[in-house]
């Protein structure tokens, strides 16, 4: 029986990479029915609502999704429709592996970390107002429960998927009570996982050590703000967005997606990388339990990347999205 997962193509290039990921699946033996939704910018011009209902309920009837780059305006427009996913589904993990690819150059080698993010609060509550002219107030939120579960969640990914240690970054030098909450909540579920070492960097300084030292960290967790800041300098260490992948992640739902924009300027021409929605999908396969065909499709990519014959041109090659994700299938039509 065909599994249903719920598909949002996105904005800009997302349909285009969404579409390479729904035929390297197919060419691999999955069966899925897609059912598809707009959000976004295309969903506010055909429902006046970048996020329909209908959408949302599909991912809850389905508990799983996967998601192409969405644009969301700055400073004006619609809402952010990936906080609005998050908050609606209570998505409260945000999980972003990061690690060097074969054949796609970058500044280190050997870098295998993983960005546990809060996913819910923090300055992402959108709790915003002018006080006077002038003046606005953002506040931050932060509270224990919320804290607790992602140290829960970090220390619970690091014992089942082999992982040495846990790092808590945080600001409470400065931030006493919010990031005093967060730290002090980390440190209690630490006491909890002593198999796992543990240790704390304040976010500056981890950024300063991670631009140098990227092999001296394993796990990562962090409030929402840092999360998604330190997230996107972590891609960087490994040649960028377009080459890793995002989950969000909650008891009743995930929703797996490419962290990277949708690049509008290149939308519809044919010239996207559709690397990391790829390997967010096979982050999706491995969640469902679909190991050996996640496992068949990375090896697949990872002989792609090694020959250097096929790279599209963020990776520096003339290939089109269409020719990559060719290549892609053909190396598992040969290894089926």
């Amino acid at each position: 029986m065909a599994r249903v997962i719920t598909l949002i193509p996105g904005d800009g290039i997302g349909p285009e990479v969404t579409e390479a990921v729904v035929r390297i699946f197919h060419v691999a033996g999955l069966e899925i029915d897609w059912e598809r939704y707009d959000a976004g910018v295309m969903a506010f011009k055909r429902f006046n609502q970048s996020l329909p209902a209908e959408l949302l309920d599909s991912i809850r009837r389905n508990r799983i999704a996967l998601k192409g780059p969405v644009t969301t305006p700055i400073a004006e427009g619609i809402t952010s429709v990936n906080v609005g996913l998050r908050k609606a589904l209570d998505l409260y993990a945000n999980l972003r592996p990061v690690r060097n690819l074969p054949g796609v150059p970058s500044r280190f080698n050997g870098v295998d970390l993983v960005i546990v993010r809060e996913n819910t609060e923090d300055l992402y509550s959108g709790l915003e107002h002018e006080v006077v002219p002038g003046v606005v107030e953002s506040l931050k939120i932060i509270t224990e429960r919320a804290s607790t579960r992602i140290a829960k969640f970090a220390f619970e990914y690091a014992t089942a998927n082999d992982r040495k240690r846990v790092t808590a970054v945080h600001k409470a030098n400065i931030m006493k009570l919010g990031d005093g909450l967060f730290l002090e909540s980390t440190r209690k579920v630490s006491r909890d996982h002593t198999a796992i070492a543990y240790d704390e960097r304040i976010v500056d300084a981890a950024c300063m050590q991670l631009v140098m030292f990227p092999e001296r960290f394993d796990v990562l967790v962090l409030p929402n703000l840092y999360g998604d800041i330190v997230s996107d300098l972590c891609a960087g260490l490994v040649g960028g967005l377009g080459v890793v992948p995002g989950a969000n992640i909650g008891t009743e739902a995930a929703m797996f997606e490419a962290v990277h924009g949708s690049a509008p300027d290149i939308a519809n021409k044919n010239l996207a990388n559709p690397t990391a929605l790829l390997l967010s999908g096979l982050m999706m396969l491995d969640h469902l339990g679909e190991r050996a065909a996640a496992t068949r499709i990375r090896e697949a990519l990872d002989r792609v990347l090694t020959a250097g014959v096929v790279r599209t041109r963020d990776l520096g090659g003339t290939a089109t999205t269409t020719e990559f994700t060719d290549a892609v299938c053909r190396e598992l039509e040969t290894s089926a």
